[in-house]
């Protein structure tokens, strides 16, 4: 016995942005490695790549994620 099912279908309502096929999907249906979601709707899972993108611009000028090392020099 398998210890986890494979899901043939999707769930309606839930969709995915495929990275490998660059689509929005409703359920999953690429792997998980392939995508981003759930989101609540199609518009957000098209927008998936903005966000990401917003989302890495926000961390990368967060102060917390650039502390300087422990010898008080920041080597960039």
């Amino acid at each position: 016995m398998p210890l986890f099912k494979k899901r043939a279908g999707g769930k309606p309502g839930e969709w995915y942005y495929c990275l490998e096929h660059k689509k929005v999907e409703e359920g999953p249906q690429c792997p998980a490695k392939d995508r981003f979601g759930p989101y609540a709707s199609r518009k957000e899972a098209e927008q998936a790549m903005e966000t990401a993108r917003e989302r890495n611009l926000e961390w990368e000028n967060d102060p917390k994620w650039h502390d300087a090392p422990a010898g008080g020099r920041e080597d960039d």
